[in-house]
């Protein structure tokens, strides 16, 4: 994808409460291209906050990991593609099927309502699991760069247009998955900053240059003392490639 330094920049709007929320969008929708609307803000708050990041002209990614029955998934992806957002995102641990009916159910209603059809990403692994976890909790041997890449695949293969991964990841996603299918990278860490609870962690320089459509940044900006230096410093960290 052909995207300004702006345009892929992810802001995690991983608070509270709508105020909090409105704060953040009114000062930094002129640095950050998408908002994340996450559990925390939608549980608390619903549609609101993204009809209204709409209406000031922002993007949203709607990231509630969509993860159920297929028919469920399907009908979560309608409501998903009805709210106008850019992009939301569905588990690839769900299975085939499941992504297969989110992404048909996308398309038929965008097309019914004439309106564009979000980008559906699958989330991999979380950037909060390394291979220990993988192995230990979850009970998976294959090695943490592969099931990144096998469910990646099965995501491609299923009609989504991307994954959300680790930047470590980037490379076998894409020789697997080819230039085309998009990349969105949480866990990155502007040089310097604390990779607080997140295992697999890069600043936004290494993702971009590694091939990352969009990079998902929270708390780097958020909690910032003046939240629009931070996105500029980051914004120009990104152009530097």
């Amino acid at each position: 994808m052909h995207l300004t330094a702006k345009e892929r920049l992810v802001l995690a709007l991983d608070v509270e409460n709508f105020e909090k929320a409105d704060e953040l969008v009114d000062k930094l929708s002129d640095y950050v291209g998408v908002f994340k609307v996450g559990s925390q803000l939608f549980t608390a708050e619903g549609a609101k906050v993204v009809n209204v990041i709409n209406e000031r002209g922002g993007k949203v990614f709607l990231d509630l990991k969509f993860h159920d029955i297929p028919n469920t998934v399907a009908l979560a992806a309608e409501v998903a593609t009805k709210l106008g957002v850019y992009i939301f995102d569905i588990h690839t641990s769900g299975g085939y099927e499941m992504m297969r009916a989110a992404t048909e159910a996308s398309k038929k209603i965008s097309l019914a309502l004439g309106v564009r059809r979000p980008l559906i990403l699958g989330v991999t692994l979380l950037t909060s699991i390394n291979q220990e976890i993988l192995e230990k909790d979850l009970g998976i041997k294959r090695k943490l760069e592969e099931q990144v890449v096998h469910l990646a695949k099965l995501a491609k293969a299923a009609g989504l247009d991307g994954v959300v991964a680790s930047s470590r990841e980037i490379k076998g996603i894409r020789k697997a998955c080819g230039e085309d299918f998009i990349i969105l990278t949480p866990g990155i860490r502007p040089t310097g900053k604390s990779s607080d609870d997140q295992k697999r962690i890069m600043t936004p320089r290494e993702a971009i240059r590694l091939g990352a459509d969009f990079l998902v940044i929270g708390r780097p900006i958020r909690d910032a003392a003046n939240p629009v230096e931070a996105a500029k410093e980051i914004l120009k960290e990104m152009e530097e490639n």
